[in-house]
């Protein structure tokens, strides 16, 4: 076999095997960041999920301190609220300084792209405004606000009339009486804290003018104290979901409550503390984290692509 022979024939065994190496290496990077794009949805709505905040719930009937315990944590987390027949049973946040503060962070005060439930910065953490505006995220999962577009459909909006809201040490009631739905830009709905009598009915017209389900029986008057809970819709772009109810002295039975059931103890090892520590690291710490794991995969396919190589020309000789 000739020189030239040879030449070509390593020529092209070195150029497929670049080639392929090439490939892998691009696959492996797509799969790398398609995992990682996976994982960190999970992070999201597993920060977003109630049961991080259910052992912070205020009970009456317990003298425990674990609202106060929260509270401790962030003093701007104020009430908590529960919307029954869904998975809406959040702390209530308020900054009376900055009214985006809570997109991005959560209730524990930490960074978060799930943020948190909060009140309008213009209304008083007391519900004494004549209306109360709170904000959430549209989150997937059912967390969050994410039940909100569910109230679109006629039969759910009519199962799910009641809730509660807790403050100032007391438990509060919430008659549901319309959904209504506007954009974002809508700057007469998103203006909280209306005073005077005519520019309140003025108001409570507008929310039965964008009305797509409501309450007949509900008697509602500027007397009352609104809460609104406003959330992105599904179906349109820069569209808003916004249930609204009144506070009432009252509090209404949870017509979807049962008695818990304690499960049989099992063994499991908690991973909480670890993906909560995951999901707080800054991004670049993560994307660090990614290409360490990339470069060992190409090193152990190197080792192995080698060791291959060398027993090759073991044969050989």
């Amino acid at each position: 076999m000739s020189i030239a022979t040879n030449v070509g024939k390593k020529t092209i065994w070195l150029v497929n095997s670049t080639i392929n190496t090439s490939l892998l290496v691009v696959i492996l990077i797509l799969l790398t960041f398609a995992g990682y794009a996976m994982w960190d949805t999970r992070q999201v709505n597993q920060a977003a999920d109630a049961t991080r905040y259910e052992k912070y719930k205020p009970n009456l009937e317990d003298e425990s301190a674990s609202f106060e315990e929260l509270r401790a944590i962030n003093p701007e987390v104020f009430a908590w609220l529960t919307i029954y027949g869904t998975h809406i049973d959040y702390p209530v946040a308020h900054s009376p300084d900055n009214n985006l503060k809570y997109v991005n962070t959560d209730a524990f005060g930490n960074y978060s792209l799930s943020g948190a439930i909060f009140l309008d910065s213009k209304n008083n953490p007391d519900f004494t405004d004549f209306n109360n505006i709170l904000y959430g995220h549209h989150m997937e999962k059912q967390t969050m606000f994410g039940e909100i577009g569910l109230f679109a459909e006629k039969s759910y909006f009519n199962a799910r009339k009641y809730g509660m809201l807790y403050f100032d040490g007391k438990e509060h009631g919430i008659e549901f009486f319309t959904l209504s739905q506007t954009d974002a830009y809508n700057s007469r709905v998103f203006h909280a804290n209306i005073i005077g009598e005519e520019a309140q009915q003025e108001y409570l017209d507008l929310l039965y003018e964008l009305s797509l389900h409501s309450h007949e029986g509900v008697q509602v008057t500027i007397d009352d104290n609104l809460v609104l809970l406003s959330t992105c819709s599904e179906v349109t772009t820069n569209g808003r979901d916004i249930l609204v109810g009144r506070l009432t002295d009252e509090l209404f039975n949870d017509p979807f409550y049962k008695e818990a059931v304690a499960p049989a103890p099992i063994t499991v090892i908690n991973i909480d503390h670890l993906s909560e520590l995951i999901t707080q690291m800054p991004l670049w710490v993560k994307l660090v984290m990614v290409l360490l794991l990339l470069l060992l995969i190409i090193g152990i396919i190197t080792i192995i692509r080698t060791s291959r190589k060398r027993k090759r020309r073991n044969m050989q000789a």
